[in-house]
C-alpha cells in the first residue's frame, strides 16, 4: 500500500450553492467554486506516489447510489447516471481562464465567498490537477474510540468509529496505521453511515448485495494496526485518534459443521486452509462440546448453533461455523382462539419454536418475524391481534378468514391455522405433521374459507411471546453473532 502525505478521510456530501455572476479581468484571478472532482484526483494530492482511487460500481436496486441530495446516503458525490460513483463534488480554487473549461466538464459552479476548505485546481491541457486540501481552519485533532470486526457484509473489515464529525456532510475519509499505510475509502462500497467504514482485503470479494468490491489496494491492510482515522468535510480537516486498532490477518480458511438432528447426537465439523501457526482455541454455544474434528450435543433444542474458533495468538481472524439441528415435531398448537404448547410437548418446547420464529405468512404475504421493526401478531395470552400493522397498513384489513403459517428455523415443516376476523371462535387446519414425544399421529382437519387478502409486506411476528409459553424455565443458549 502506499503512503499518504496528508492524512483524510472521504464520507459523501452535497451543497446548496448559490451562483453569481464571475468578474471578467484581463488578468486571470482566483475564483471560487464547486465541481465534481473524480475520486483519483480527490485523493491524489493527499496520497505520496499516490494508488489509483476507482469509481464505485453498484448494483444495488434501490439505486443507494444515486441518492446524493441534501440528508440523503451518498450526499456530496456525483454519478454517471447508470450506477457508478464517480467522485464528490467539492469546493475549489481556480484560475478564471480555467472557468469555462471546468463549467463544461466538471460542472464548475461559481461560490460568493471564499470557503472555509478547498482544492486548488487547474488544468494542463485535458490535464487535471488538484492540490491537497488547504484548510484555513487548521487540522482538528481529536480523541475518539474504535472496534475492529472482521465478520461484515462488506468485506474483511468493518470499523465502528466514535468521536467522527457529525451532522456534516463527510467527502472524504482515509484510515492511518502504525506502519504509515493510509487507505482512501469511498462512499458506499466502503463508507457508511454511522461512523462504519468496511473494506475487502482479498478474502470476501463480493459484499452482501452482490457487488464486487475492489480489494488491489487494501491487501496489505492484513495485519496492520488502525491508530487513526481523518475526515475531509466543508470545514476541514477532522482526525480521530483510536488507539492502537489491530486488524487480525484473513486467510481463505473454512469452518464448517454438518446440519444434524436436534436431540441428543453429534455432527461432523472440519476446519480447512488454517495456517501452520494458526493455535485453535474451540467454543461452541452453551450445551456442545466442540473438537477439531466433530460437535456432540445433548438434549439439544432446534435452531440454529455457531462454533468459534479463535487464534490463542491473536495474530489471525477467528473463523465461525454455523448449522442447524432439525426436528419434524411442532410443538405448538393453536385451540381455542389462542396459540399454546402441543399436547405431549413442554412449555420450553413452545418457546423454542416462538424464539427461532424466522417468517409468518398471511394468506399467502410473508412477513419478517425478526428484527427490532417486527410487529407483534400475538397478544400476551397468545390470541391474535387483530390490529396488527406493517407500514401503517391493517394486516388484517377486513372481515373473514385468514391463513397464517408459522416459519420457525430447525423446524422441518411449518405451522398452519387459520383464523377468522371479527368471530370470537378460530378454525384449525393443520397441514403440518404433529408428533408428539409419545406419538406418531397427525390431526388434521380442512375447512372451506372465503379469505381476503392482506396489507402489506414487511416485519412480523414478534418472538416475544416466551411468557405465553412458560420460557421462564428455558435455559436459552447463548448466541454469537
Amino acid at each position: 500500500m502506499k503512503k499518504i502525505n496528508s492524512i483524510i478521510s472521504a464520507a459523501v456530501c452535497t451543497l446548496s450553492l448559490t451562483a453569481v455572476p464571475l468578474s471578467a479581468s484581463a488578468d486571470s484571478e482566483k475564483v471560487y467554486g464547486t465541481m465534481n472532482i473524480p475520486y483519483a484526483e480527490f485523493y491524489k494530492a493527499e496520497i505520496e506516489d499516490a494508488y489509483t482511487v476507482d469509481a464505485v460500481s453498484s448494483a444495488t436496486t434501490k439505486g443507494k447510489w444515486g441518492m446524493n441530495g441534501k440528508g440523503e446516503i451518498v450526499e456530496g458525490t456525483y454519478n454517471d447516471g447508470n450506477g457508478t460513483i464517480l467522485g464528490v463534488n467539492f469546493p475549489v480554487e481556480v484560475s478564471s481562464d480555467d472557468v469555462d473549461a471546468l463549467k463544461e466538464k466538471y460542472g464548475f459552479v461559481p461560490l460568493d465567498s471564499k470557503p472555509a476548505a478547498y482544492k486548488e485546481v487547474s488544468l494542463s491541457g485535458d490535464t487535471l490537477n488538484v492540490s491537497k486540501l488547504v484548510d484555513t481552519n487548521g487540522e482538528q485533532t481529536v480523541d475518539g474510540s474504535a472496534t475492529v470486526s472482521t465478520n461484515s457484509y462488506y468485506g474483511d473489515y468493518q470499523i465502528k468509529v466514535t468521536g467522527y464529525p457529525e451532522n456534516t456532510v463527510l467527502y472524504g475519509v482515509i484510515i492511518n496505521t502504525k506502519e504509515d499505510d493510509h487507505y482512501a475509502m469511498r462512499h458506499l462500497e466502503n463508507i457508511w453511515r454511522s461512523g462504519s467504514y468496511a473494506w475487502s482485503a482479498g478474502i470476501k470479494t463480493v459484499e452482501y448485495h452482490g457487488n464486487h468490491v475492489k480489494y488491489e489496494n487494501y491487501e496489505s491492510s492484513k495485519g496492520k494496526t488502525v491508530t487513526s482515522v481523518t475526515f475531509i468535510t466543508l470545514d476541514g480537516y477532522t482526525t480521530v485518534n483510536v488507539g492502537e486498532q489491530y486488524l487480525p490477518i484473513r486467510f481463505a480458511g473454512e469452518a464448517k459443521a454438518e446440519d444434524a438432528s436436534a436431540g441428543t447426537g453429534s455432527t461432523p465439523l472440519s476446519l480447512t486452509g488454517f495456517p501452520d501457526d494458526y493455535k485453535k482455541v474451540i467454543t461452541a454455544d452453551e450445551g456442545l462440546t466442540a473438537t477439531e474434528t466433530e460437535v456432540s450435543y445433548t438434549d439439544a433444542k432446534p435452531g440454529k448453533y455457531t462454533v468459534n474458533v479463535t487464534d490463542e495468538n491473536g495474530k489471525y481472524a477467528p473463523m465461525t461455523a454455523q448449522f442447524l439441528l432439525t426436528t419434524d415435531d411442532i410443538p405448538v398448537k393453536f385451540a381455542d382462539g389462542k396459540l399454546t404448547k402441543a399436547d405431549g410437548f413442554t412449555d420450553d418446547d413452545a418457546a423454542n419454536f416462538l424464539k427461532n420464529l424466522a417468517t409468518v405468512e398471511i394468506n399467502d404475504t410473508s412477513y419478517r418475524a425478526t428484527g427490532s421493526k417486527a410487529i407483534k401478531l400475538f397478544n400476551e395470552d397468545g390470541s391474535i391481534n387483530f390490529d396488527t400493522t406493517v407500514s401503517d397498513a391493517k394486516v388484517f384489513d377486513s372481515n373473514g378468514t385468514y391463513t397464517v403459517v408459522l416459519n420457525s428455523t430447525g423446524y422441518n415443516a411449518p405451522y398452519r391455522f387459520e383464523v377468522k376476523n371479527e368471530a370470537q371462535t378460530t378454525t384449525v387446519t393443520t397441514t403440518a405433521k404433529i408428533t408428539a414425544k409419545t406419538s406418531k399421529t397427525a390431526k388434521t382437519t380442512t375447512s372451506a374459507s372465503s379469505s381476503p387478502k392482506t396489507g402489506v409486506r414487511g416485519m412480523a411476528v414478534p418472538a416475544a411471546l416466551l411468557a405465553l409459553a412458560g420460557a421462564t424455565a428455558f435455559a436459552l443458549r447463548k448466541k454469537n453473532d
